[in-house]
């Protein structure tokens, strides 16, 4: 079915402010609706097209043959070599296939499961292809669609591609249908298996119901953050596991009510030539653009090219491959640049249409193949119309990450004292999000938490978190302050900032020092590659109190729905008492950001009448609080006006304290 025109007063129903931007919204639909029509007209529409990974790649046929296709426009012969045999088999006497829309030159090899029935049943030995290009040279590279990939560091940093195809006995079998790295406290690579054995009861425990895997899809450098360089798309990281491993893992997440999401990175690619898809065919330009436009100066990577067709075919398959061999749901990394704030900006010469054309395909796609997926945009720019359906001008993600937050947070705790704090503009922070498009809030992510920054923690009590975190240690200013503040402010945050909530493992217990992944620089050491859980499960730390908190924070909002509520009201943000107050799901939020003042009968202001109770205080003993509070504590509403509410209640209220009441 072709795709509707957009109405252009959709938007402007969104958001008048948009009104100069209009004709720039509808001409990037309308090209957004031309993919779609020829997907759906020459490829059979999005089903079909999204199965890329059963045509490309290595696969075995329905008896048993195997059969590998690749695009390589530029190959003028091709053959499959690896350790299975000294024969090489040859695309090169097959004719060049001209088909439609850029499929120019497809190589297709057709091997007989009988010829390498050693090679199908082991998965042990290596395969490349080699090809011949128009200059007389001849190349190596891995399979652009390989689903798994090896390195071994004693004999090459360069990975090696093979063929995984386990036998019947090995495959894992998913048994839970979908739910609505770094993880051990060792210094070296965790597992998929320990983070399935020790890590997810963890987070079903907290109260925790999605989980963001970071840097599955193969990357070649460890030492690049979280992943974000791929090598090989389809490959999920071997130096985790098996895929059967990671499997397990999700399946195990799923039979305990976890939605899974994977990080993915489509808006660039590692520049690796042999082991990566760069320079695939011998071209700069296949999978990328041509020259500067096809590379990304910042991260030394290169540009995709989302005008390609055979690139669309890859990215969108990508997709739908980890969505239905590992039944994951995808999260997506979205706009990078930085933008003043004008509309024109958007929508300009300096935007690039076709990657967000992509993003509009990539979310219309998985959007109509999976009705339950979740999609989330990692954007720094504030893009209008990000979080909003793809039929009604957006870009269609569901949720967007909220990053101002966290960099807010962080400037703070450098630069001021918490007693200069402007509440005013903390609480703008944390309400300013598009009307109508839902954001996840964070404190602070693994961007805070990487080498040459601090955690939150670390920010708040520096070094006394070597000294200073045992109950058999007295209770310094610092460590008080730094618990009471930790707790508050992920409770604020949690509660105001957005419709879904982000935590990066580790901080839910204030992590000490920071995260550093081996390279030369630090003598490719793991001692910072790590989560200490061990500090957490010490029953004499104090570190176990923040993670309680977090448990509790998590169950609260469970239980009462703040995230999927209407934004709060916020009724008080008292400079001179440094008082925040504000309703959201029926609940009354109270923080007394002060120092040192307590406030006894402190009036705050409430719309519904009744009886109230404390249900949540960040003062609770087994939160490290000082008991001030009760757990249950009443108040009754007096029927009179107070900032704009129609009633008010007195409430206790101790300095650097946060309460949570309700009816």
């Amino acid at each position: 079915m072709p795709a509707e025109a957009l109405d252009p007063k959709i938007v402007l129903k969104l958001d008048g402010y948009l009104e100069p931007n209009v004709p720039a919204i509808v001409h990037r639909h309308d090209v957004f609706r031309k993919w779609k029509d020829t997907i759906d007209q020459y490829e059979g529409g999005y089903d079909n097209f999204t199965k890329g990974y059963l045509k490309f790649g290595l696969n075995v046929g329905p008896s048993g043959e195997v059969v590998y296709r690749e695009w390589a426009p530029n190959a003028i012969e091709a053959y499959l070599i690896g350790d299975f045999s000294e024969q090489l088999w040859g695309l090169g006497n097959h004719p060049s296939s001209h088909k439609r829309r850029g499929m120019c030159h497809s190589p297709r090899l057709q091997i007989k499961s009988a010829s390498i029935a050693s090679y199908v049943d082991s998965q042990t030995y290596r395969t490349q292809i080699s090809m011949a290009i128009p200059s007389g040279q001849r190349i190596e590279r891995l399979p652009a669609w390989i689903k798994r990939v090896t390195q071994d560091l004693n004999v090459s940093p360069v990975y090696d591609a093979r063929f995984w195809n386990p036998p019947a006995s090995e495959r894992y079998t998913f048994k839970n249908a979908r739910a609505r790295g770094i993880s051990t406290s060792e210094g070296r690579v965790g597992t998929y298996k320990e983070f399935t054995q020790n890590i997810l009861p963890r987070i079903k425990n907290l109260g925790y119901n999605i989980i963001q895997l970071m840097a599955i899809m193969e990357h070649a450098y460890y030492a690049v953050a979280f992943g974000y360089q791929v090598t090989s798309f389809f490959a999920a990281s071997s130096r985790y596991g098996t895929p059967e491993d990671l499997k397990e893992l999700i399946d195990t997440a799923h039979g305990m009510g976890l939605t899974v999401l994977l990080d993915i990175v489509h808006s660039h690619a590692c520049k690796n030539v042999l082991d990566g898809i760069n320079e695939f065919d011998g071209t700069d330009h296949l999978y990328f653009h041509e020259g500067a436009k096809g590379r990304h100066e910042l991260w030394d990577s290169r540009l995709f090219n989302y005008g390609s067709h055979e690139v669309l075919r890859f990215l969108l398959s990508n997709l739908r491959f980890y969505m239905e061999e590992y039944h994951m749901m995808y999260v997506h990394h979205g706009i990078g640049a930085g933008f003043s704030g004008g509309y024109h900006e958007y929508f300009g010469p300096g935007a690039d249409e076709e990657g967000v054309v992509y993003l509009m395909l990539a979310n219309d796609a998985m959007h109509t193949l999976f009705p339950p997926v979740i999609t989330i945009a990692e954007d720094v720019s504030g893009m209008p119309l990000l979080g909003v359906p793809v039929s009604q001008g957006g870009i269609g993600f569901d949720y967007r990450l909220s990053m101002a937050i966290p960099d807010m947070w962080i400037k703070l705790l450098k630069h001021k004292t918490d007693d200069e704090w402007d509440l005013a503009n903390i609480v703008h922070t944390l309400t300013n999000r598009r009307h109508g498009e839902k954001s996840v809030a964070y404190c602070e992510s693994h961007d805070q938490a990487l080498v040459g920054d601090k955690t939150l923690a670390f920010w708040l009590m520096d070094k006394e978190m070597y000294t200073n975190m045992s109950d058999l240690s007295e209770m310094t200013p610092v460590i008080s302050r730094g618990l009471a503040l930790h707790k508050m402010i992920r409770l604020l945050t949690h509660s105001l900032g957005g419709e879904g909530w982000l935590n990066f493992e580790g901080n839910e217990f204030g992590h000490p020092e920071w995260l550093d992944f081996p390279r030369a620089g630090n003598n490719n050491s793991f001692h910072y590659a790590r989560r200490q859980w061990n500090v957490v499960d010490d029953p004499v730390l104090r570190y176990r109190y923040l993670n309680a908190f977090d448990g509790a924070m998590n169950h609260m909002a469970g239980k009462y729905g703040w995230l999927e509520a209407p934004q709060a009201y916020v009724s008080l943000k008292n400079e001179a008492d440094k008082i925040v107050v504000y309703e959201r799901a029926g609940l009354l939020f109270v923080f007394n950001f002060h120092p040192t003042n307590s406030y006894t009968d402190y009036r705050v202001g409430v719309e519904e009448p009744g009886k109230y109770a404390v249900v949540l205080t960040s003062d609770e003993k087994r939160f490290g609080g000082f008991a001030n509070v009760s757990l249950g504590g009443e108040y009754l509403t007096t029927n009179l006006a107070w900032n704009n509410r129609a009633n008010f209640l007195q409430v206790y209220i101790p300095a650097r304290t946060c309460l949570v009441l309700a009816k």
